[in-house]
């Protein structure tokens, strides 16, 4: 039976991993091969790591950092990050990823999507949408770490890459992320009576409450979240954590009864 998903994303800058706020002044956390291990410890449902560095500044994927992770990963395996063609994405998935994601590249091109989706599976596509709340009203979608607003309204493209054959959907606040005060339920109100494609939400989890409001008011979807999995405590000392499997069913199973 399909259930809500946990999901620790991870951010890769200058080959280390670190964390931002509201996609700026990204804080060095700690390596991102070590994470990897303890989440396969703690039993994660699945991961997504994306190199903020690959699309900002124009480079190939890094294969030999996405091989060592998706080495070491024991669960499903997202990547993004500078993702362009068929022929990157069908490497990446050669080195043992089971998704890509992809942000600016399907927005410039968005044939790119059905292309994808015919050589590996649609369920194998993902698009990340980063979105920005705009000064007078609505959401607009940016690119490039959020400094490129793209004048796309998020409703729209969903609604676009869904016909296109994306496999999921990813919602990333840019408002909310790092500040660990709750997601946008509001967002993702109006992304979800757009789409019967799977869903998984980042930017702004603080706490295992927050995913629990998330499953409650939603069901099935993806909650995904970066502080919370490396952060603990007031003062946000680093720890990479995850919540026990039984923490983890009790959690679900109060909000998304079977």
């Amino acid at each position: 039976m399909l259930r809500p998903r946990v999901i620790p994303c991870l951010l890769v800058h200058q080959k280390g991993l670190v964390k931002t706020v509201k996609f700026k002044d990204p804080k060095y956390v700690g390596d991102p091969i070590n994470a990897v291990r303890i989440f396969n410890e703690k039993q994660s449902d699945e991961l997504m790591v994306v190199d903020i560095d690959a699309t900002a500044d124009n480079a190939e994927p890094n294969y030999q950092m996405i091989e060592k992770l998706a080495s070491e990963c024991r669960m499903p395996l997202c990547y993004g990050g500078g993702i362009k063609t068929v022929e990157q994405a069908q490497r990446i998935f050669s080195l043992g990823v089971e998704k890509v994601a992809l942000s600016s590249a399907a927005i410039e091109n968005p044939q790119l999507l059905p292309a994808i989706a015919e050589r590996v599976g649609t369920q194998s596509v993902v698009v990340v949408l980063d979105v920005k709340k705009k000064m007078f009203g609505g959401y607009e979608v940016y690119t490039h770490n959020g400094k490129k607003a793209t004048g796309k309204n998020p409703i729209e493209l969903v609604r676009e890459f869904q016909k296109l054959g994306a496999g999921e959907i990813v919602i990333n606040s840019i408002d909310n992320d790092g500040v660990m005060k709750g997601y946008d339920l509001d967002l993702i109100e109006k992304v979800r009576k757009e789409i019967s494609l799977p869903l998984t939400v980042l930017g702004g989890a603080g706490n295992l409450e927050d995913i629990g409001k998330l499953i409650s008011k939603f069901g099935i979807i993806g909650a995904s979240a970066g502080s919370l999995f490396v952060f603990r405590g007031a003062y946000k000392a680093v720890l990479i954590n995850y919540p026990n499997p039984e923490e983890k069913d009790d959690l679900i199973k109060k909000n998304f009864p079977i």
